[in-house]
């Protein structure tokens, strides 16, 4: 007799199949839910540069390279152009002040300083002559003066003794009155003159001060009109040696052309061209360090030129400690010139990340080395070693700091 079976609901497929919608439920939810859904790059560990952040001191400096200069240099310029009629110095002779380095002649301008001179002297010889003239009137006033003051010596007692005998009768009226009349007279004529002489006399001494001052204006421009022919020697300023381009005689030179230079010798100086945006911040007394022969050299600006060309600007230094032995004019030296103080910052290895990244983000690795992740960051000054860290970042943390030109816009990079 057949039984009918009663159907099992859980039977061991029904069981298999929900499980394993659950387990696939479970694990979409998760991947939903929790799972790192970022891009990711493989990378292989050695094709990279990692470096570590750190605490140091930060010094902003600028590399350059200068140009070895003597200290001082002093240019040879024509003051008179002419003929070389004479060469005495070469190119490279150490000289003294006042040795002749060269003679011109030129025959034009040696006429014009003879009538200039002649001019001159004549000019001189006319103020002379009306200074004479000037002395000799007061003279001849004085002269008046002292004719008029002995008739009066003469007359007034010969007046006082006719008055007396006029006053007796003893003499005629008109003889009195004739030396009465030759006493007053003389009397109002020494009055006058004496007047006119004393007026000319104030005037004279303006006159004579001003003739003095024309004559010895006139005596300086002849004497500086002497100096003109001197122009004609070249002669070396000041003590060193001397740079000159090949000079023959009978070439001829022009007013301000430059005939060479004379440089001191010994000592030297550093000229720097530097881009114009750091203008601003640069100024005179900032130090710099130079390597010549594996040494370490200390210079300091000393003067910053204010005139810009091609983008550029230069600005002198000086060497603040010993000069280096063996330098000479033309050796380009590096430089690093400081922009401010040093200071204690979070530093971060410069490297080629900058050009991709801006110093906006950079990729930091985990504490297991094996994965690095985009961070932002913001960076601060630069130098030639290191960016200064102001956020993202804390001392210990490594960052890939080679370039990113191959890893696109991946979050995460997978080191193998």
């Amino acid at each position: 007799m057949d039984r009918q079976l009663k159907k099992k609901n859980w039977t061991l497929k029904r069981i298999a199949t929900i499980g394993g919608i659950g387990i696939f439920v479970v694990f979409v939810g998760y991947q939903v839910l929790f799972a790192d859904r970022r891009s990711r790059l493989k990378v292989e560990k050695d094709k990279i540069t990692i470096s570590t952040v750190s605490r140091g001191v930060f010094q902003e400096f600028i590399p350059q390279t200068g140009t070895v200069e003597p200290s001082r240099t002093v240019y040879l310029d024509a003051v008179e152009g002419g003929t070389i009629k004479r060469v005495v110095a070469e190119s490279g002779a150490l000289l003294k002040p006042g040795d002749v380095i060269l003679e011109l002649s030129n025959l034009n301008r040696e006429i014009s300083v003879l009538d200039q001179e002649s001019n001159l002297t004549q000019s001189i010889n006319r103020i002379r002559e009306t200074r004479l003239q000037i002395t000799q009137n007061a003279l001849r006033q004085q002269e008046s003066l002292i004719t008029i003051d002995n008739a009066l010596a003469t007359l007034k007692p010969q007046y006082e003794r006719q008055k007396q005998l006029f006053s007796k009768q003893l003499i005629s009226k008109q003889e009195f009155e004739r030396t009465e009349a030759d006493y007053l007279a003389n009397i109002k004529r020494k009055e006058i003159t004496y007047q006119a002489y004393r007026l000319d006399s104030l005037d004279r001494l303006r006159q004579i001060v001003q003739l003095d001052q024309s004559e010895r204006k006139l005596l300086q421009s002849l004497e500086n009109v002497g100096k003109i022919l001197d122009n004609l020697v070249v002669k070396a300023p000041i003590e060193g040696q001397l740079t000159r381009p090949q000079l023959d005689v009978g070439q001829s030179v022009n007013p301000g052309q430059r005939l060479g230079q004379v440089d001191v010798v010994g000592s030297y100086k550093v000229r720097v061209e530097i881009d114009e945006i750091y203008l601003p911040r640069i100024s005179e007394g900032l130090r710099a360090t130079t390597n010549y022969a594996g040494k370490d050299y200390g210079l300091v600006i000393t003067y910053v030129y204010p005139n810009v060309q091609n983008g550029r600007f230069p600005v002198d230094m000086n060497f603040t400690g010993e000069t280096p032995s063996g330098i000479r004019r033309g050796l380009s030296l590096r430089l690093r010139i400081e922009l401010g103080q040093s200071s204690e910052e979070l530093l971060l290895p410069v490297g080629g990340f900058y050009k991709d990244t801006g110093g906006n983000w950079v990729y930091v690795l985990e504490a297991d080395g094996n994965r690095a992740v985009k961070k932002s960051v913001r960076l601060g000054r630069k130098n030639t070693e290191h960016f200064e860290v102001l956020e993202g970042l804390k001392p210990g943390d490594k960052v890939i700091t080679s370039s990113y030109e191959n890893f696109g816009n991946n979050e995460v990079l997978v080191l193998n």
